[in-house]
């Protein structure tokens, strides 16, 4: 059945383990995102979600010991994997040179990070940072032709007069406009899977909804692939078609997002569900513990 799934799949992990001295962070999971598709990743702090996403793009660092596979589907589908063909033209990300998986990164694999003020240069103007990743994948392009690009990604993620902005820096933008001009950076190259870490975390309810139907938008009009993590089903709910859920290191439960909000077959999917408050919520009684078993 597995090997079914994976014939169609851009990102097929595998027995992913991720260690850090003796602490196990990810414990053989396995997952696919299939090419146009939405998986919410979601789970507790420390269940292990950021460092497979890590893991994706190789920035986790010699700290870490990363095993398994972590298959992608190149775009011409004829990349070779250290001289050997892998089928239907996959090749193990974990097995890639450092200059092969920076090719990649920011122009097949994009992330968002999930906090803006320390993943944008503080002392960079926002128009060079996003046009940064255009040109370092294009240096055919002039710096007119990447600013040309880097103010029209800007304009798709609805940032107010981005050809005056250009020249702004971050400080002068509030919270979800500098979530924005990061989803901007990830999608300026056209990646074919987009990684969002907890995208909408540090924003407030209103801004949070506009982010995240920017988001759809964005899937929808480019067709792209989406890994989106976070620790809210609710906020997951939102935007994915399938759901996987961790728990300290382990997947426990993955399905389709709208049998998994409504009939939830782990205890602990049940307690994600039940620590959130919804209008019905009983003020006097505390929220359910995350992780009760």
């Amino acid at each position: 059945m597995h090997y079914d799934c994976i014939m169609s799949a851009l990102l097929d992990i595998r027995d992913l383990q991720i260690r850090f001295g003796t602490t196990e962070a990810v414990c053989g999971i396995n997952l696919h995102v299939d090419e146009g598709e939405v998986l919410g990743l979601v789970g507790d702090s420390g269940s292990g979600k950021s460092a497979t996403a890590l893991a994706i793009l190789g920035l986790l660092g010699p700290a870490a010991q990363v095993t398994g596979q972590i298959l992608w589907r190149k775009a011409n589908g004829l990349m070779q994997d250290s001289g050997e063909r892998r089928g239907r033209g996959m090749i193990d990300l974990l097995r890639q040179a450092p200059g092969a998986l920076r090719q990649l990164r920011g122009r097949e694999i994009a992330m968002i990070f999930q906090e803006p003020m320390t993943a944008l240069n503080p002392v960079m103007p926002i128009g060079r940072q996003v046009a940064e990743g255009a040109s370092a994948h294009s240096s055919s392009w002039t710096g007119r032709e990447a600013k040309k690009r880097a103010i029209a990604a800007l304009e798709a993620v609805a940032i107010p007069d981005a050809a005056r902005r250009y020249g702004d820096y971050p400080h002068q933008f509030s919270g979800g406009q500098r979530q924005r001009i990061l989803i901007a950076m990830a999608l300026i190259n056209r990646p074919r899977l987009l990684i969002a870490d907890e995208p909408t975390t540090a924003l407030d309810v209103t801004v949070q909804a506009q982010v995240l139907e920017l988001l759809r938008d964005l899937q929808q009009r480019y067709g792209l692939a989406m890994l989106f993590i976070s620790h809210d089903l609710a906020v997951v709910g939102e935007v994915a078609s399938r759901v996987a859920v961790m728990r300290a290191g382990q997947v426990v439960e993955t399905g389709p997002c709208q049998r998994l909000l409504t009939q939830p077959e782990h205890p602990y999917t049940r307690s994600l569900l039940a620590a959130v408050p919804t209008l019905r919520t009983d003020r006097n009684q505390p929220l359910a513990m995350v992780g009760a078993s």
